[in-house]
């Protein structure tokens, strides 16, 4: 970066106020829908949200829990629309195999794969408490 660099030489840069944030919005929104469109992998997950947090409203647990079960859901659509960002800037640049394109890649799988992980083990040791405290239940009856 060169020392003469301003912001006002960036012509993405010259919204300011509500403009800013209604393009910034907009610009959310179509990269929502592109990555429901073309991206598989985001797709699966999306799905499998759709599946997670109604099915966390109906559990009897504690808002703490509510917000984890939640949020490691979230937090695995935020980390793959990172990683499809980054293999979409990899793929602008060149088709061309490249050892540090394919590191790259794999690091953003690497950030989804221990996203996932996460999510799993949130969602197991919550629900596990649950499901042996059910099963105690129809011990007794």
């Amino acid at each position: 970066m060169t020392e003469n660099y301003s912001i006002d030489q960036n012509p993405h840069k010259g919204n300011k106020g509500i403009t800013r944030a209604f393009r910034a919005a907009v610009n959310s929104w179509n990269g929502l829908v592109f990555a429901v469109r073309e991206e598989s992998a985001f797709r699966q997950e999306l799905t499998l949200a759709c599946i997670l947090i109604p099915v966390s409203f109906i559990l009897r647990i504690s808002p703490v829990e509510h917000i984890v079960l939640f949020g490691s859901v979230i937090l695995v659509l935020i980390v793959e629309l990172l990683n499809s960002s980054v293999e979409a800037a990899i793929d602008r640049i060149s088709f061309e195999k490249h050892g540090l394109s394919q590191r790259a890649k794999d690091f953003g799988s690497a950030a989804v794969m221990l996203a996932l992980i996460l999510c799993f083990v949130s969602w197991t040791c919550i629900l596990l408490p649950l499901l042996s405290k059910a099963s105690s239940i129809r011990q007794i009856v």
